[in-house]
């Protein structure tokens, strides 16, 4: 870990937002999803919720690295929503323009309506999770979730600050625990809105994640990657065994229980172990497409959709021909997107913090005096 980057953590994200490619590809495909009906090698693609998961893990992690080393304070709300809006949304508003008018023009979301002018409201303001709307785009839950969970992270550091990481990480999963069981009987419905409550554990699992690395060096000690295979066998046997279809029903309780496998997992890895592992997670492919990941999340599925309701389905049916096809397609015509989007929406708002800053990047000031020998200026950040 050097300064305010921990290696591996990109090549992470990259993965993460491989495998949702993947698996929106397979399910794409293979209609029906959870009902499972192509090869048995390919079911293993069938688990992108657990991705997303990680993404939050990690989000929760990112966001209170700083606060947890500096006593649990946050610097400032002001400057923190002014952050997270400047790296979110120029990217999202962008990704949710380009959404709508493939929605529009070539093919809606499966299982959706057209989107409509309140898809519009919705989507654009982020509520998505709170109100149901004809969704443009697939994978806008998550980021609607996300934007809800940075809104809730000061509170989690006044409850780190006064009654410590692990009290405020039980205050915060118990009321989930008990509404499961006592208002759902035990079995909650698995909707497509009010996610944030149920997913708020497992930001606050990465929150306390950076309480464990803040707190000093005897946490390396741990064989923290044994630890997350240990913690994740059981949820893992469980879900191999019941399958995909049974782990969309019970997401409520799925989400939580990968949890503490996955923090453990995101401290082994600020660890520095196994040294294999970071080597392969830092390595130039991983590390430069965790720089777009965000941008590849955000525009992937409606290039995939029209790749295989519209290209490939109509020729080759959906089996694993199609398959195939819609990833090589599909796939890589995201990943060349993403990269050019990433470059336009993403990157310039992560290299300048401020719109003054970005207007003098894109406009050159005039009348600068001359220099006689300009020292270098580097480009790294």
């Amino acid at each position: 870990m050097s300064g305010k980057r921990v290696a591996g953590l990109d090549g992470l994200r990259g993965l993460c937002a491989l495998y949702v490619l993947l698996f929106h590809c397979w399910a794409y495909t293979f209609r029906g999803f959870p009902r499972y009906r192509g090869p048995d090698w390919l079911s293993w693609l069938g688990f992108g919720r657990l991705a997303v998961v990680l993404f939050l893990v990690l989000s929760g992690f990112s966001l209170a690295m700083s606060a947890a080393r500096n006593g649990w304070h946050l610097g400032g709300l002001g400057l923190y929503f002014r952050r997270r809006a400047w790296r979110i949304l120029p990217a999202y508003w962008a990704a949710l323009a380009f959404s709508l008018v493939i929605a529009w023009t070539v093919v809606r979301q499966p299982h959706n309506p057209e989107p409509t002018g309140e898809s519009v409201v919705v989507y654009t303001l982020l509520l998505q999770d709170l109100i149901g709307a004809p969704t443009p785009n697939g994978a806008f839950w998550s980021i609607s979730v996300e934007v809800l969970l940075y809104g809730v992270l000061p509170l989690l550091l006044v409850l780190c600050r006064r009654i410590g990481p692990a009290a405020m990480l039980a205050a915060v999963t118990i009321p989930v625990v008990v509404i499961g069981f006592v208002v759902f009987d035990g079995s909650p419905p698995a909707g497509d809105n009010w996610l944030t409550p149920h997913l708020l554990p497992v930001f606050a699992a990465g929150v306390v994640a950076a309480g464990v690395v803040a707190s000093g060096d005897r946490w390396r000690r741990l064989p923290w990657v044994w630890l997350s295979v240990l913690a994740a066998v059981p949820v893992g046997v469980l879900v191999l065994q019941q399958g995909s279809r049974w782990m969309v029903g019970h997401y409520y309780w799925v989400d939580m229980a990968i949890a503490p496998a996955m923090t453990m997992f995101l401290l082994a890895i600020v660890s520095g172990r196994p040294a294999v592992l970071i080597r392969l997670l830092d390595s130039r492919p991983l590390e430069r497409l965790g720089s777009f990941s965000y941008s590849l999340y955000l525009i992937h599925v409606p290039i995939v959709v029209a790749i295989s309701l519209k290209l490939v389905a109509p020729r080759l049916g959906h089996g694993t021909a199609a398959f195939a096809v819609t990833t090589v397609l599909g796939g890589g015509l995201s990943l060349a997107g993403a990269w050019f989007f990433a470059r336009v929406f993403e990157f310039p708002f992560q290299r300048y913090r401020s719109w003054a800053g970005l207007r003098k990047a894109i406009v050159p000031v005039e009348a600068a005096p001359p220099v006689a020998e300009p020292a270098p200026v580097s480009t790294s950040s």
